[in-house]
């Protein structure tokens, strides 16, 4: 039997950037989350380790390299909504990574996943619980 995004769960990883002392968020364009403001993240493609998915995620969506500073250890998030034909829900296993940009001054691009970035500093309030979670460990 062939399995699908519908039936298993995806393994991913999101990106807690810290920069000009704050969180970089980003505002969510798609489901889920859409219209969130959100941390950058995306799903581990095959053969690929869950690090060298967090440096591509930051230059796809970001256009600037991280660097890794600490494992916020595998969270579950479930959403009741996905952008993907025929499948009502999405169920992630996302690995969080405390991270800060390579360079002191990044340009930060811009994808079709995020119409802006913005850094949040705290106290931090209204965000998405799921985001909320990283923000309390860090």
């Amino acid at each position: 039997m062939i399995r699908t995004s519908g039936s298993v769960p995806l393994v991913s990883v999101d990106l807690v950037i810290e920069h000009d002392g704050g969180v970089l968020l980003g505002k969510r364009e798609n489901d889920p989350a859409k219209g969130e403001w959100f941390v950058p993240g995306g799903t581990v493609h095959k053969n690929e380790s869950r690090t060298d998915a967090v440096h591509r995620v930051a230059t796809e969506e970001l256009g600037e390299p991280v660097v890794i500073d600490e494992c916020l250890g595998t969270y579950e998030h479930l959403y009741e909504t996905a952008a993907v034909d025929g499948v009502d829900s999405k169920h992630y296993l996302a690995t969080g990574y405390r991270c800060h940009f390579e360079a002191a001054d990044p340009e930060i691009g811009g994808d079709d996943q995020h119409s802006a970035f913005r850094v949040f500093r705290p106290p931090f309030e209204d965000l998405h619980p799921y985001v909320t979670q990283y923000l309390d460990v860090r």
